[in-house]
């Protein structure tokens, strides 16, 4: 089968034969459909997330199951599933308080390898990671079962894969973690595959305005069509926050940063109105550090936090994300800008820098 493999930090992925193990107990093995572009890959790609190579990124997938190990009791060959980038041992404490992204049940392998620190993947035998150990840019993965998660089999391929991260982070940060009231007022700051579904889930929840915020006007443009109400270009507008009280009054109730850089984290905790909420959603590079007022934290009573994944528990709202979808609840197709061949993935990651997408698709034949 082929895969796309990172050798070093800042060069091109090669798209390479390579051997597939077949699974051990508690593993299955897994025929990728479709696998999004995602800025998380690129960190991977960039350097700016230390990996082991070489490595084989990939984490936002969805695929059918070809092949079962021994012990396995969710999935069965022929199921449809989703890929959820986190282990979830079940058992450690966080799993037992239902907060399944936190798992720390299975820190103990390393990263890139399956659970008994061995690899799947080989290329001329030499042993290939797997990013978050599913690696999905390859046409065959062996990964964990449970990082797969069934669904119903008339969800079409790519629009499945986008669950597995976009859809899941953007409207579950909204939607799990800060869990907002109907009415509020919403700023979502960067509008690519998250800060989208960020604006789907301020929508789902019936917020009042909801501002969405971007550098780019065709991204903008895009936003209005997922449900926002006001925009900001922060590239052009001098005063964002002033524009953001001009729109709301106050400022917002809640705001979602799907960039987090020390800008973007300094504009989602200065248009708060009193008592509100900034979430930091995207993931930055490690070095990144920002900056607030404790002054205003405290006589404002100003919250930040940070949720990874949206909160989301994978094996209960992958399938309601789903059906959200089939029921015309969610809008997936619109975030599809563009599909790609496996021999493609480059230009994908091309197109993603340069802002032409909201989210491209790799889809496997």
């Amino acid at each position: 089968m082929k895969a796309a493999v990172l050798f070093k930090p800042n060069e091109p992925l090669q798209v390479l034969e390579c051997e597939l193990d077949p699974p051990k107990a508690l593993e299955v093995r897994v025929k990728m459909k479709a696998a999004g572009v995602c800025q998380s890959d690129w960190h991977v790609m960039n350097g700016d997330w230390p990996s082991p190579m070489p490595i084989v990124p990939g984490h936002e997938a969805a695929g059918e199951i070809l092949e079962c190990g021994p012990g396995v009791t969710t999935v069965k060959p022929g199921d449809h599933v989703i890929f959820s980038f986190r282990p979830h041992c079940g058992r450690c404490r966080y799993c037992s308080q239902g907060r399944t992204v936190l798992c720390i049940g299975r820190s103990g392998s390393p990263p890139g390898a399956l659970y008994d620190g061995t690899l799947r993947i080989k290329h001329k035998g030499q042993g290939i990671n797997q990013m978050a150990r599913i690696g999905t840019f390859a046409e065959e993965v062996v990964v964990p079962e449970e990082m797969v998660v069934p669904i119903r089999k008339d969800m079409p391929w790519a629009q499945a894969a986008l669950v597995g991260c976009c859809v899941a982070t953007g409207v579950g940060a909204v939607t799990r973690h800060a869990k907002i009231e109907a009415g509020s007022t919403v700023l979502v700051i960067g509008c690519g595959g998250v800060g989208l579904n960020a604006i789907q889930g301020a929508v789902l929840s019936g917020a009042g305005k909801i501002v969405a915020a971007d550098i780019l006007d065709n991204k903008l443009e895009m936003a209005r069509t997922f449900g926002a109400t006001h925009t900001i270009n922060t590239a052009t507008d001098n005063d964002p926050v002033k524009k953001v009280k001009e729109i709301t009054g106050l400022g917002v109730d809640y705001s979602f940063d799907a960039v987090s850089n020390d800008r973007t984290q300094a504009l989602a905790f200065d248009a708060l109105a009193p008592g509100g909420h900034a979430v930091a959603v995207g993931i930055s590079a490690a070095t990144v550090r920002a900056s607030y007022s404790p002054f205003m934290m405290v006589f404002a009573e100003k919250t930040v936090s940070g949720t990874f994944y949206g909160s989301v528990r994978p094996d209960l709202d992958f399938p309601v994300l789903v059906d959200h979808y089939m029921n015309k609840r969610l809008n997936i197709d619109g975030l599809i800008s563009r599909t790609y061949k496996l021999q493609d993935i480059n230009d994908g990651f091309k197109r993603m820098m340069a802002g032409e997408v909201a989210r491209g698709v790799v889809v496997f034949e």
